[in-house]
């Protein structure tokens, strides 16, 4: 009796990567790599790899052989991981790290020279400046701040010995939307190269990459992970701009874990489904709150009235989960709100299936004087609501009983 026709894998593969964006966060990476009839890709818990004889470590020294060696550069499980976000974010290569950070530490310590000079917006998350002022200054390169919509000015901070222009897009905590066209043909008309942290958008949302960004980071803590239950983070690009970011991961060993690697995994099954009602309920909460009398000035790029609307509706296929806004309080005030609210909980971080609630004021820039966080544009009555999965219904009549204890 025939055993049947066997599956091409190839093509398998092949359609996976041409499919939408659901059926890519399940299959891609997977369907045509594994070695065994599990559905599911195991979890590679070693930490080395061995080889049968010298021929076969020959064949892998000399690049004959694709396969694993140590555990701090490489593991199925990872591997599986990286193959899955290039196909959601266009990218040729992928490298995984223990978290955001040290993907970007990572990437900066890669590409800086000694003496060098690097380019950021002002609106991005504070411990990559922290890293920049304290770590980088070390290294005598230099930073140049602009703000994340002043395109023009981009060109006139660009000198002869940039190496890159770092930003976030959307930014943390205003959802800044950075024009890429534009930026890309500035900066590479000066040879810097483009890195743009996208962490807020997903890959869903917006893919850096196809409008000419060298590299996407993500800290995949957030929404690629999804339920606040792991630490990673990931760089992407061609397969040549990364051979220095995996070089550098695999002498300083930041790497992830082959548990970690696996929840990312599963995590990023659902990603798509996750984030259709991220975006419905950020852009259903932001909507109210901005006619909420309670409330100064909200920031999402879902609406018309934020200031980076008609770019986002350019680059972006969705505007996140994330809704900044000012309540009409002091600092008190805004204490007493966010502990009314019931069912987001106080907590830094964001993109988990968890509703997730913080004052950046008390928690991020609680160490900084009150003047050194208004220079950096965090009041006292800065509210940063990361909306989760729950019934936008419900999360408005919380916030609407909560805003009633100001």
């Amino acid at each position: 009796m025939s055993d049947g026709p066997r599956r091409d894998d190839k093509a398998v593969g092949e359609r996976i990567r041409s499919a939408g964006g659901s059926t890519r966060a399940v299959h891609s990476g997977e369907r045509d790599h594994q070695d065994t009839d599990a559905v599911t890709t195991p979890i590679y818990q070693t930490a080395t790899f061995w080889f049968e004889n010298s021929a076969k470590l020959r064949a892998f020294q000399e690049g004959r052989d694709k396969r694993d060696e140590y555990g701090r550069y490489g593991n199925p499980t990872w591997r599986a991981v990286e193959r899955k976000l290039c196909d959601l974010d266009g990218a040729e290569e992928a490298v995984l790290f223990a978290s955001g950070m040290c993907a970007a530490t990572t990437l900066f310590f890669a590409l800086l020279p000694k003496g060098g000079h690097l380019v950021i917006t002002s609106d991005c998350y504070r411990r990559t400046r922290q890293f920049i002022r304290e770590y980088l200054v070390k290294l005598d390169i230099e930073t140049t701040v602009i703000e994340p919509a002043e395109t023009g000015k981009l060109a006139n901070a660009l000198r002869d010995d940039t190496s890159i222009f770092f930003t976030e897009s959307p930014t943390n905590p205003y959802l800044r939307v950075i024009d890429l066209p534009k930026v890309v043909e500035i900066a590479h008309a000066r040879g810097a190269k483009v890195v743009i942290d996208s962490t807020f958008a997903t890959p869903l949302f917006h893919r850096p990459l196809e409008y000419g960004a060298d590299y996407a980071i993500h800290s995949a803590t957030k929404y690629l992970g999804g339920h606040n239950d792991l630490l990673a983070g990931v760089v992407l690009g061609s397969a040549e701009a990364i051979k220095p970011i995996r070089e550098a991961a695999g002498v300083l060993g930041g790497v992830i874990d082959a548990h970690s690697a696996y929840l990312l995994l599963r995590g990023l099954k659902t990603l798509a489904l996750r984030m259709e009602k991220h975006n419905s309920n950020a852009l259903q909460i932001a909507r109210w709150l901005e006619g909420n009398t309670a409330v100064r000035r909200v920031w999402y790029p879902g609406l018309e009235s934020h200031p980076d609307h008609v770019i986002a509706c350019r680059v972006m296929q969705g505007y996140g989960g994330v809704v900044t806004f000012e309540v009409e309080a002091d600092f008190d005030g805004t204490c007493r709100f966010i502990d009314a609210c019931q069912i987001p909980y106080i907590a830094p971080s964001l993109g988990s299936v968890e509703s997730l609630i913080e004052m950046p004021a008390l928690m991020s820039f609680w160490d900084l004087k009150p003047e050194q966080r208004l220079e950096l544009g965090i009041t006292d009555s800065l509210v940063r609501l990361s909306c989760g999965v729950e019934d936008a219904e419900d999360l408005i009549a919380d916030l609407e009983q909560a805003l009633e204890s100001i």
